[in-house]
């Protein structure tokens, strides 16, 4: 029996999952990673704290696993966080900027006020925010002695967290980035899926320092020196964390689309073999790109608030003890209350873009109790959504028939079935919830023939339960009207 590693390296941690032929979990290992802030709105990791993590779950993953039947490696990652490091010495050169981080907010609206924006946009699908990798390259090499002159005699290599890894997984051999990973840069042509000098030019990056660009699947380098793992073993898939989920959720059809419910909310939908511009305030992205050639795009939607409401709740408000205690506080009431919670803390993301959107709760009375609030702020989680998959289906022309769900939140049933009400769609909800690092996984085993298509991937992924839209439609345009009327207020 063959086994795949998937090495999800994540904002707060690292998890490695050992999977056989069969998808069956046989080793599974997790390490936290440090936060680093050192001012408000700054965010930042030490990658030698992340290479750490990923070792560390390594060995946990891969107690009593003979290393001899690992067939490949595939990496999935938090996908717009920076890192720069030398060439020479494989030492970065400074702490990795984390995509939380909103330190270039000011370089992006000069940007913005110069009128590059509508351009960018064209290029790249995505909107000019601190957000994206390229702003936070470019304050490294302003604002950091020596770098910029390191990046011109091209002494520093620049790469998202795959692309780091890939380096130290292969002993500094392979500097190179999969093409999803890239496509978060605002440094690549969409179309052309290469580097575009005009992008550089604008937001401030040598050329020098970008790796190459590969597809999502297929070998791009081997292991040497990995403590734990034997050397020549094949790293053969990286993708995104979005777009691994989307893949790892076998979303393989135009139309078909996922959400992941974890700090914050992302929504992608396969749109095909051509990039779907949005009119409607959603990102176009590459999904995924194999080494047979096939090429498909996505449109992505983010709230960026999700299971951290629920932290909110347990952390901020003291409602409850553990995040899994929500949905039994949330069942002591049938229904809100006519409480609306929105919960726009780090502002809105898609399709409103409102940066200065502070949360909100609505219709609170005497008798609204903490049940209610809880229950609001789970539904408040659902409504997001729904802005969401609407703006999609207009941009896609395309009407949503079935969306697949993944990731910590999409455990709590009753926000499963709200989310069913509120979008009339059916929810599907897989046996193995951490579609993250499935879709490494897929990536990596179709890229050495563990697996020999798609068709052999679909079959093997498995429902574990499916909602259905269990309410009156009425009373869902009434409750629709609430929210957007909370949203305003925001």
């Amino acid at each position: 029996m063959r086994h795949v590693i998937a090495i999800d390296q994540g904002t707060t941690g690292t998890t490695v999952l050992v999977l056989d032929e069969t998808l069956a979990v046989r080793g599974r290992g997790y390490q936290e990673l440090p936060q680093i802030y050192p001012q408000p709105g700054w965010v930042e990791h030490d990658p030698e704290a992340i290479w750490r993590s990923v070792t560390v779950a390594l060995g946990q993953a891969l107690a009593g696993i003979d290393t001899a039947t690992i067939a490949a490696i595939g990496i999935t990652n938090q996908r717009e966080t920076a890192v720069l490091w030398d060439r020479a010495t494989g030492k970065a050169a400074h702490h990795a900027i984390v995509w939380q981080d909103r330190r270039t907010a000011d370089r992006c609206a000069e940007l913005k006020a110069s009128g590059k924006e509508a351009r960018v946009r064209e290029l790249t699908g995505l909107t000019l925010d601190p957000y994206f990798s390229g702003t936070k390259v470019s304050w490294l090499l302003h604002n950091v002695p020596g770098l910029a002159a390191a990046a011109r005699d091209g002494k520093l290599a620049f790469g998202t967290i795959d692309c780091y890894l890939l380096w130290r997984l292969t002993g500094g051999a392979v500097h190179a980035t999969d093409v999803t990973n890239a496509s978060r840069t605002l440094l690549l042509d969409l179309r052309a899926l290469a580097w575009s000098d005009e992008l550089c030019e604008t937001i401030g990056v040598p050329r020098a320092l970008l790796p190459q660009v590969v597809p999502s699947s297929g070998t791009c380098g081997t292991t040497r020196g990995v403590p734990g793992l034997r050397d020549g073993i094949p790293i053969a898939g990286m993708a995104g964390d979005q777009q691994a989920a989307l893949f790892g959720q076998a979303c393989f059809t135009p139309g078909d689309a996922k959400c992941t419910y974890g700090t914050g909310a992302f929504i992608l939908m396969n749109t095909g073999e051509a990039p779907v511009a949005s009119k409607s305030g959603l990102l176009t992205t590459v999904g995924w790109k194999l080494a047979s050639g096939e090429l498909r795009y996505a449109l992505e939607g983010s709230a960026f608030i999700a299971g951290a409401a629920v932290q909110w709740l347990r952390d901020g408000l003291g409602f409850i003890k553990t995040a899994a205690e929500v949905e039994a506080l949330a069942r002591e009431v049938p229904d809100s209350g006519g409480v609306i919670v929105v919960p726009a803390f780090a502002g809105l993301g898609a399709p409103h873009w409102r940066p200065d959107a502070r949360a909100a709760i609505t219709g609170i009375t005497r008798g609204t109790t903490r049940a209610h609030l809880a229950r609001a702020t789970l539904e408040g989680i659902a409504l997001q959504n729904v802005d969401i998959l609407r703006a999609m289906e207009r941009d896609s022309g395309r009407t949503l028939g079935t969306l697949k769900v993944d990731g910590g939140a999409s455990a709590n049933d009753l926000l499963m079935q709200f989310q069913s009400d509120v979008l009339g769609v059916e929810i599907a909800r897989p046996e193995l919830v951490e579609s993250t690092a499935l879709g490494a996984a897929f990536l990596a085993g179709l890229g050495t023939g563990v697996w020999k298509d798609q068709q052999q991937l679909r079959a093997t992924w498995r429902e574990q339960r499916r909602f259905k839209p269990a309410t009156d439609r009425s009373w869902v345009k009434d409750h629709l009207a609430r929210w957007d009327a909370a949203v305003a207020k925001a």
